[in-house]
């Protein structure tokens, strides 16, 4: 996720968190074919590898709550994330492997697959989704860009949902930095054509031969929600490293939350 998290992103993040996360130095796109440009978005957004440390701060109008969680991922298919922090919370474990989610609660010591009614619930109470952790590393796969406009500095493609493809929003509008070529902000909008959520990354940092976006904040649009917000800041990341699969497979969802 997050790279669990992350691809809600595009794919969350977290993670959901998120629900995170294969090039070397990005560099600036040379033909304009928007799925292309998506393409690469996707493979600077996740590796071959990725570990992360992350921090996630939940914010609404009557209170605001920090969780700290590490992340591991292999591709787009398999991730894992550990809630560090609060004490209340950790221990907490979720895997994901390819479209498949379960959580680990240590408290009652106990797994859950979460259900396909459950993909568009909170992803521990932020404003990620379940769906944001699975869904958002497909984007590609799912639907199809064309340029809206481009200036020196970023492309805007829109994403329309390909027929068949079974996903929740009507339509993406992406803004993808042309140094980078990576997300800069992506708004989510319904069947309806109402803008329900806005998910920007700032703060490019190089980690090895790759650049990542190490804030994200995601902001619901919807009147009911306004003054909510959910940040997460990445403090350390290692790219297409050695990840052990044994992250991946549900004993590792107990084994792990130790």
């Amino acid at each position: 996720m997050f790279t669990l998290l992350i691809k809600s992103l595009l794919q969350p993040f977290f993670p959901v968190l998120l629900w995170a996360v294969v090039f070397a130095l990005p560099g600036p796109v040379l033909a304009v074919d928007a799925d292309t440009i998506v393409q690469q978005v996707e493979q600077n957004l996740n590796g071959r590898t990725a570990v992360m440390e992350l921090t996630m701060v939940v914010k609404n109008r009557r209170s605001e709550r920090t969780m700290k969680m590490k992340s591991y991922s292999i591709g787009r298919e398999k991730s894992f994330i550990k809630i560090l922090y609060p004490g209340k919370d950790k221990g907490i474990t979720f895997l994901k492997v390819d479209n498949a989610m379960w959580q680990y609660v240590p408290r009652i010591e106990k797994t859950i697959k979460i259900p396909a009614s459950m993909m568009l619930q909170s992803w521990m109470g932020s404003d990620f989704t379940n769906d944001d952790l699975v869904r958002e590393s497909s984007i590609s796969e799912d639907y199809s860009a064309r340029l809206l406009t481009e200036d020196d500095r970023e492309y805007s493609l829109e994403l329309i949902p390909r027929e068949e493809a079974a996903v929740v929003w009507g339509r993406i509008v992406m803004a993808v930095s042309k140094t980078y070529v990576l997300p800069t902000t992506v708004r989510y909008y319904d069947e309806e054509n109402m803008l329900i959520r806005e998910l920007s990354y700032t703060d490019v940092r190089s980690f090895g031969d790759r650049y990542y976006p190490t804030r994200w904040l995601m902001q619901p649009r919807a009147p009911e929600k306004v003054g909510n917000e959910t940040r997460i800041e990445i403090s350390g990341a290692v790219f297409d490293g050695e990840v052990s699969k044994s992250y991946f497979t549900k004993r590792a969802l107990e084994r792990y939350s130790r």
